[in-house]
């Protein structure tokens, strides 16, 4: 069989499970889903994917290699990454949203909801780290690794968004409980929590091997 074949067939596993896990992702997908429109949900959701393929660009030209090299770099961009989903989150808990009433005209909204999904993907150095440390291992013999790397990285970007199309699609039926404006602040806040989580989680973390 096909090398390139083979690696892509033990990527997909990998890949998927990776994917499909709960994690930060997971959370900005479904806050823009169950408290904001759809089509907020779908740019985070592209962020995300934009995010995740620009890591793997950088590891095919070698970028990510020099951050899994340097103890500074790795630690300066995780200190970032870390104020990032700090600020973010404090956001949220301080000035939650009351209502699902959007302006008449609101131009920010989507650029920020992109901007979220890709940002919480480039700031966070542990994506890089697998990246780095994950898709060189599956690059058969005999092909053009940056190439196959960022193919790699599209796939799992496209698989991403897969995903992600299921939870936009799965929260709709009962998107309009979820809109009360009870409900509203409780996701704001309850975002914001998980994202003060994980932003501690990422500045107290010791560097991976």
């Amino acid at each position: 069989m096909n090398p390139a074949l083979v690696s892509l067939m033990a990527f997909l596993p990998a890949a998927t499970l990776l994917t499909i896990t709960p994690g930060l992702d997971t959370a900005l997908v479904l806050r823009y889903a169950v408290t904001g429109r759809p089509r907020g949900a779908v740019l985070a959701a592209l962020g995300i994917a934009v995010g995740c393929f620009a890591w793997a660009a950088a590891v095919a030209v070698g970028l990510s290699a020099l951050l899994s090299a340097s103890q500074l770099a790795y630690t300066l961009l995780r200190w970032i990454g870390a104020a990032y989903l700090l600020w973010l989150g404090y956001r949220l808990l301080r000035f939650p949203r009351r209502d699902f009433i959007a302006p008449a005209r609101n131009d920010r909204e989507p650029r920020a909801a992109f901007a979220s999904g890709a940002l919480t993907n480039l700031l966070n150095p542990k994506v890089g780290i697998f990246y780095v440390s994950f898709l060189p291992q599956i690059v058969p013999h005999g092909v053009s690794v940056g190439t196959f790397i960022v193919l790699l990285g599209a796939i799992h970007a496209l698989l991403g968004l897969a995903w992600f199309a299921c939870l936009i699609a799965a929260t709709r039926p009962i998107a309009a409980f979820l809109r009360r404006p009870a409900i509203v602040p409780a996701c704001d806040r309850l975002t914001g929590g998980l994202f003060i989580a994980f932003g501690l989680g990422l500045a107290l973390a010791s560097r991976r091997p």
